[in-house]
């Protein structure tokens, strides 16, 4: 039998956890903290000295590092103390780690002080600051989000362009074949181990199809609770890299990876429920829209501009927004218009609700819900009402977005309204990684500029 301590910690994980589980003993356990990137950070450890643990700690400074792994200059007299934290396990989040040798155990924790306050830089506690407003006012938010990513040949030399896989008739996926279930076929195992892991996990999947690009899939999920589905997609980016591993191949999430390709975005539906009655807010009682329908897309158009360097977190980012391109370049809005930046898919009116089709694959999914949601609400605490609908295609409507990161960075930085949704000081930590990012790739001489300038000017 095994201690009390640890048949406790079992019982307090999901029941999909340990319907994978069975009789098989756990060996190992990954405590993680979700960063600013939205890369995994924490410990391994025996289940059983993680059932014995109340709480574990790690530095403060796993906020301050770049996505190159660079530690960014706060101006904070303690930085470098490297003070600790407390990780504190939420139970809720436990699942496998299918793919691992060891029978293993992921679970993220929450982060805390050492006064038992939230740490306010953590982008999972940015999110739940956001819903927190939503639930003062009665609200409560549900999102659905929708994954894009490539499967790839692997990269081994950054140097080298990247290149669609090659698929089980023995050719490289070069055409775009959208919908193509023959073309999800090509590379049938990679998506099979996708199922097989989600299943283990106990991940409810939508539907999975073939995107625009040669070698891009579209993975979307169930909606439901924004912290729940912002954990999901955090999770479920490793679960395809491991798949994609599995068969040979990379899976990308960047948001532009090869240059005459379509991008990777992260849509989100959104709409919002009534706590106490439990109806979309969206939607009147004779199933017409809602002011607050109408006041949450006016906030998106106001404050989208603002937060783009959180749907757009780097400089390949902003290769997606072209005109032209299959990602919009403006934020008009309209009922079934993929075209625009804001669209009403087609619905019920219980299931109203608005798509982001702004967001790149690139982001953090807590940040990116965080940002989206917090511009709708704005939108209904102000009463912000949007521009008139847009009938056809809105592709080449003036530019609403920043071109690049470092003019978004300067929209972030000029917002007191999103400052204040979002906290003070995530956003100055938030701020100071993103320009310390952008001055690192100016360091970098690029191929383009040694192919036409070398020898040219």
């Amino acid at each position: 039998m095994p201690p009390p301590s640890t048949r406790e910690s079992i019982q307090r994980l999901p029941d999909h956890f340990r319907d994978w589980l069975g009789d098989r003993r756990i060996e190992e356990v990954e405590c993680i903290v979700p960063d600013i990137a939205g890369i995994s950070r924490g410990k391994a450890m025996p289940f059983s000295k993680f059932a014995r643990e109340d709480r574990m700690f790690l530095p403060t400074s796993i906020f301050h590092q770049t996505i190159a792994g660079d530690y960014v200059e706060m101006d904070d007299a303690f930085q470098w103390t490297e003070s600790d934290m407390v990780l504190k396990p939420d139970y809720s989040t436990g699942t496998a780690a299918p793919w691992a040798d060891d029978i293993t155990l992921q679970v993220i924790h929450n982060v805390e002080n050492l006064a038992g306050e939230p740490v306010k830089v953590s982008p999972r506690n940015v999110l739940k600051r956001v819903v927190a407003l939503y639930a003062a006012e009665g609200w409560a938010p549900v999102v659905a989000p929708e994954m894009e990513f490539y499967l790839i040949k692997p990269n081994l030399n950054p140097n080298e362009p990247i290149e669609p896989p090659l698929g089980r008739t023995g050719r490289q996926m070069v055409s775009r074949q959208a919908y193509s279930m023959s073309a999800v076929d090509e590379y049938g195992k990679v998506i099979d181990d996708i199922y097989e892991f989600a299943e283990a996990q106990g991940f409810e999947l939508d539907t999975i199809i073939q995107e625009g690009g040669a070698g891009q899939v579209e993975i979307n999920f169930l909606h439901g609770d924004p912290i729940a589905l912002a954990d999901q997609v955090f999770f479920f980016k490793r679960t395809i890299r491991e798949a994609a591993l599995r068969n040979n191949c990379f899976a990308t999430f960047m948001a532009k990876p090869m240059q005459h390709e379509p991008g990777s975005a992260m849509h989100i539906h959104h709409s919002v429920v009534d706590m106490r009655t439990g109806t979309n807010v969206f939607t009147a009682e004779d199933g017409s829209a809602t002011e607050r329908f109408r006041a949450f897309i006016g906030g998106m158009q106001r404050h989208m501009p603002t937060v783009v360097c959180m749907f757009a977190p780097y400089v390949n980012s902003y290769r997606r927004f072209v005109p032209g391109g299959a990602a919009p370049i403006n934020l008009e809005w309209g009922p079934d218009n993929r075209t625009t930046g804001i669209r009403v898919p087609i619905s019920g009116p219980a299931a109203r609700r608005v798509e982001n089709r702004v967001v790149g694959m690139d982001c953090n999914p807590y940040l990116a819900l965080a940002a989206s949601l917090a511009c709708g609400y704005l939108g209904m605490k102000n009463a912000i009402m949007p521009r008139e609908a847009v009938a056809g295609e809105a592709y080449h409507r003036p530019r609403a977005l920043p071109r690049d990161l470092l003019s978004a960075l300067d929209l972030f930085e000029n917002c007191p309204e999103i400052t204040e949704v979002l906290g003070a000081e995530f956003c100055t930590l938030y701020k100071a990684i993103k320009r310390d990012e952008v001055e690192t790739f100016l360091q970098v001489i690029s191929p383009w500029e040694r192919d036409h300038l070398l020898l040219n000017v």
